[in-house]
């Protein structure tokens, strides 16, 4: 492949003696024996081609240029598989450059795909994470200041605030007053608010 040679004097302005349709399909049909001088011609008259058909699709420059390399790869060894009676030379070429093109695409947006879902699993499981530690912390945080009440404030805490009783329903629960229930739940209170507010400091 000599994408840079000189174009000789007496040579189609396409690059190849008869750069016509039978003209590249006598040159693949060299090349598919083999004949790589017959494939240097057919890359120097087609190239400019397959390379705008690819860069209209992938965009970048750079990456067309590399799939653009791969279509000749494609070539060289596909040669003989060519049949003229599916269409021309240049149409078998021009469509396995834009197959490849979006084969590129697609491989680098599912590539891309992946990094974002990665990303993102690792976030959520990072927040999962980052939950299970806040909530082991604050139910410990919860169970020592509980210790800290008195036996019957503690029991009255829980039936009101883990059990989700009412005063009434907690003072008929340990049988005692409604005016005693209501006490020991604001005594307990107020030793939680002081168990905290000591935290903080």
């Amino acid at each position: 492949m000599r994408a840079n040679d000189r174009v000789p004097e007496g040579k189609s302005p396409s690059g190849t003696p008869g750069a016509d349709g039978a003209g590249l399909a006598d040159l693949l049909q060299r090349s598919s024996r083999g004949d790589s001088e017959a494939f240097a011609q057919l890359y120097d008259a087609t190239s400019a081609r397959v390379y705008g058909v690819v860069v209209r699709v992938v965009r970048d420059p750079s990456q067309a240029a590399e799939v653009t390399q791969d279509c000749y790869l494609q070539y060289w060894e596909q040669a003989a598989r060519y049949d003229p009676s599916k269409g021309s030379v240049q149409a078998w070429m021009t469509t396995i450059a834009h197959r490849r093109a979006v084969d590129r695409v697609r491989s680098a947006q599912a590539a891309q795909d992946r990094h974002v879902l990665y990303e993102a699993r690792q976030a959520r499981h990072s927040d999962d994470v980052s939950e299970v530690v806040v909530n082991r912390f604050e139910a410990d945080r919860v169970r020592r200041a509980l210790r800290t009440l008195t036996e019957t404030q503690r029991e009255a805490i829980e039936f009101a605030y883990f059990g989700g009783y009412t005063h009434v329903e907690v003072a008929g629960i340990l049988n005692i007053p409604l005016g005693t229930a209501k006490t020991r739940l604001r005594d307990g209170l107020i030793r939680l608010r002081d168990f905290f507010g000591g935290e903080e400091r």
